[in-house]
This record gives C-alpha cells, sequence and structure tokens, in this order.
C-alpha cells in the first residue's frame, strides 16, 4: 500500500468549517498538510465533498451475529433483560474463528458507513466451559484481526464482569464467558498491551462492565491499572438498573459513580439514559463523554438520552453501534436527532446555535466526543490519522447544496448511500460504497454463522 496519498476536495470539512479546494497530503497513516483554495495537482485523486471520519465508541462485534434473531414476541413483556437472555444463549457457540468472521463482517459494514475506528467493548473473554483460553486474550485476539484485515482502526476495551447484580452478588452460569477477578483481568491486559501497540494508532483502554458487574474496590484497582487510557461503563441504561441501584444503596448509579470515583475526561458513560438534571448538568462539567447508541437504545426499548440539556451545558458525546442489529453511521445521527424531536415535540434540536445546521453540529459534535472517548482525536488535522470520508457529490440528496446544507442531506435524507469512499490511515478501503473486501468476508460470515445455528 502507498506511504503517501495526495487528496483534492471540492469541498471539505476542517474544524473550522467548510473550506474550498483543499489538497490534503497523507504519509505514513497520518494527515501531513492541508491546502485551501488549491488547484488540483497533476497525480491528486479528486472527490467532490470530504468530510472526517466518524469514531463508533461503543460495539459489541459478536452481536452482529444476532442481527434479527430477538423481534418475535415472548410469552411476558420483552424488553432488555427478555433479550440479555437470548444474548446469552447465542454466545455459547462461540470460538475464536467464528468471532473474527462476524466482527470482520461488522468492521466492513461500519467502515462502508463511514466510521473509521471503532471502540470495541469485548467481555466474551473465555471458552465454552467458562475457561480462560490458553491465551487469555484469544478472542481479544481475533478482534485484532479483523480490525486489521478490514482497515478498521481498533480502541479495544477489555471489559471487566465479576458480579451479577449490585453489591458484588455471585455471577450466573450464564456469564461464565464473561467473568473474571482483578489478577486474571491485569494478567489480560498485561497479554493485549504488546499486540495492542504493533496495531496502526492503536488504543488500548478499560472498561468495568456496569455497576452491576463490580464492585466499588474493584472500580477503583481497574481505574489504576492504566491511568491515562480511556475508561469506559455502561450506566444507567435501564429504568430497572436505577430502581436496582437505589434498593442497593439509596442512590442513582450516575450519582453513586460521580461521588466515588474521579470521572473525568478519559472517561465514557455509555448510554445513561436515564439521568435527573443535575445528574446530566454534573456529567456535562466532569467533561466525560456520553456514549450515545440510539438505534440499539431504540431497539431495546432503553428510552431516550437528555440530549439537549446535556448539550445546553457544554456536554460531550459521540455515538456508537452498540448491539450492531444495523450498522449505519447517518442513521445513528439522525436518529438521535429525530428522538429529541419526539421527546421535546420541537425541530432542529441539537443545533449547537441560531442558525446552524443541524446534520454539521451533530456530526461535528461526534467526530470531537467519539475521539475523545477512543483516545485518539479525529477531524482533518494535520499530525492526526488520515481518516476520511468521501461523499459522492452527484447523489440527488446533496447534489446542488451550499456547503452548510451539506450534512443535513446527507444525515435527513441521503444516508449511507451517498458514502463513495473512505481511507483509513491514507488507505482507500471502501470505494464505491463497497468494501475491498467485502466479497470474501461475506461469504466466510456465512459460513460461520451456518456453523452456529445448525
Amino acid at each position: 500500500m502507498p506511504k503517501s496519498t495526495q487528496l483534492h476536495f471540492a469541498k471539505a470539512l476542517l474544524p473550522d468549517g467548510w473550506r474550498d479546494n483543499a489538497r490534503i497530503a497523507t504519509r505514513d497513516g497520518l494527515i501531513a498538510s492541508i491546502e485551501t483554495g488549491a488547484k488540483p495537482g497533476p497525480n491528486d485523486e479528486c472527490h467532490a465533498i470530504g468530510l472526517p471520519g466518524m469514531p463508533n465508541l461503543h460495539s459489541h462485534a459478536f452481536q452482529r451475529g444476532m442481527a434479527g434473531l430477538a423481534e418475535v414476541q415472548g410469552q411476558t413483556a420483552d424488553s432488555f433483560w427478555t433479550w440479555r437472555e437470548a444474548m446469552y444463549r447465542f454466545v455459547d457457540r462461540i470460538e475464536p474463528d467464528t468471532l473474527l468472521a462476524i466482527a470482520a463482517l461488522a468492521y466492513v459494514e461500519m467502515l462502508e458507513s463511514g466510521f473509521t475506528r471503532v471502540g470495541e467493548f469485548h467481555y466474551l473473554h473465555h471458552d465454552q466451559a467458562g475457561r480462560p483460553y490458553a491465551r487469555r486474550g484469544a478472542m481479544a485476539e481475533a478482534l485484532v484481526e479483523a480490525g486489521h484485515e478490514t482497515g478498521i482502526a481498533i480502541t479495544l476495551l477489555p471489559v471487566f464482569y465479576a458480579h451479577s447484580a449490585f453489591g458484588g452478588a455471585p455471577p450466573k452460569d450464564a456469564q461464565r464467558r464473561f467473568v473474571t477477578d482483578v489478577d486474571g483481568f491485569a494478567a489480560l491486559i498485561d497479554e493485549l498491551a504488546p499486540l495492542i501497540a504493533e496495531q496502526p494508532q492503536g488504543v488500548l483502554g478499560i472498561a468495568p462492565h456496569s455497576l452491576r458487574a463490580v464492585t466499588e474496590q474493584e472500580l477503583r484497582t481497574l481505574a489504576a491499572l492504566r491511568p491515562n487510557a480511556p475508561i469506559h461503563i455502561h450506566i444507567a441504561e435501564q429504568v430497572r438498573e436505577v430502581e436496582d441501584c437505589l434498593a442497593w444503596c439509596g442512590t442513582r448509579p450516575v450519582a453513586w459513580l460521580l461521588d466515588h470515583v474521579d470521572v473525568g475526561d478519559r472517561w465514557c458513560l455509555v448510554h445513561a439514559t436515564h439521568m435527573t438534571d443535575a445528574e446530566t448538568v454534573a456529567v456535562a462539567r466532569r467533561q466525560a463523554v456520553a456514549g450515545l447508541c440510539p438505534i440499539t437504545e431504540a431497539n431495546l426499548g432503553d428510552g431516550l438520552f437528555p440530549a439537549r440539556l446535556f448539550r445546553d451545558e457544554g456536554g460531550r458525546f459521540g455515538i456508537g453501534s452498540d448491539s450492531n442489529v444495523l450498522i449505519d453511521m447517518t442513521e445513528e445521527l439522525r436518529l438521535l436527532e429525530y428522538g429529541q424531536r419526539l421527546l421535546r415535540r420541537q425541530r432542529n434540536c441539537l443545533a449547537d446555535r441560531a442558525g446552524a445546521s443541524t446534520g454539521e453540529s451533530l456530526y461535528a459534535a461526534a467526530v470531537k466526543g467519539g475521539g475523545q472517548a477512543l483516545g485518539c482525536a479525529g477531524g482533518i488535522v494535520p499530525g492526526r490519522p488520515a481518516d476520511l470520508v468521501s461523499l459522492d457529490g452527484d447523489h440527488p440528496s446533496l447534489d446542488g447544496k451550499a456547503a452548510e446544507r451539506l450534512l443535513d442531506g446527507l444525515i435527513f435524507a441521503a444516508g449511507r448511500s451517498a458514502v463513495d469512499c473512505v481511507w483509513r490511515a491514507g488507505h482507500k478501503v471502501v470505494q464505491g460504497g463497497v468494501h475491498r473486501d467485502r466479497k470474501r468476508i461475506v461469504e466466510r460470515y456465512k459460513r460461520a454463522y451456518a456453523s452456529l445455528i445448525a
């Protein structure tokens, strides 16, 4: 693959707004230089519209294999908790080779929709009996290999999962493939650190699964394992989770976390759906990132995040594909805004000021917040990863639009059908909306999936 490329965009979204005729040079996976108001050079690859790649801050790759398998009404009211039982049954047959096949398809679909880095919240650690593999990180290695072969950047977030409920309750048998202790988790981190260091712009963080799954002392110990790395946690996703936390300690989960742990800008609070106004303001002021996954939150019936108040208080957010029931960057952003419109019965809820484009406000905020959460700043800036997306300027929903309306046309009309090319670390991995290795990866996925449901 080439170590350097020269790209020219008729219009490009830079951190300070849209610029015409942007020449972007990449070298060794990074953006080397940007020149605006420039004519294309003789060897430039020319495109109409350039965007920074979008971070996907929350993924459970293996759940891509469950897509469409949990949409049948049960004998009782279906909820997140009944879905979780179906998920537990699905994981029982997954091994490293099948995980590689499933994750690679998920990562292909992410790249094709404009995601260029994934935060893999990885908790499927052990074999089918719940024993560690000979190499503790065998399942994580499969995820890293899937990232390598598809080209997506990875922030690996190994999950610590020790308990089944608040207060340190013993884990259930269905959780046996997830469960570890502090020493075993530390050994896993030590094993994975050199592997991630070998990946282009790879990042290794940690992820206490939730306040249900860790004790206070375990949480403090985990936070100290990698003191400068991203730390992600599921929190306040479900009403029952809030009620159970209140029953355990008399405090809501977000309030408990803020009171007991030094939550700051390396933290990502995933979902954080059910917060009081005071909690929402406090999280925003701590400069933690809210990890929002609107498609999954809708699919699971979680509820709606208080995004307008959070934004008004300077809160930072990013988007993730979570359960991967549908992988679509533009749909995550569209549903985030539409959820607020339905909740507030207003329009253009998340535009960052009067007269601003809602689409551009959403996109820019998610690039910035997602980069913070995944430990690798994004945006078209010299010295940062050369992660870029081009749009089809001839698409009916984009053609003829002024620059400041292009992201409205993308998010609210065209959707992923307008994504043309995607570069990761300066290498083109998607062209004409199709990943360079889609056919092989899809065929392998089909074989792996057939073995899981046989």
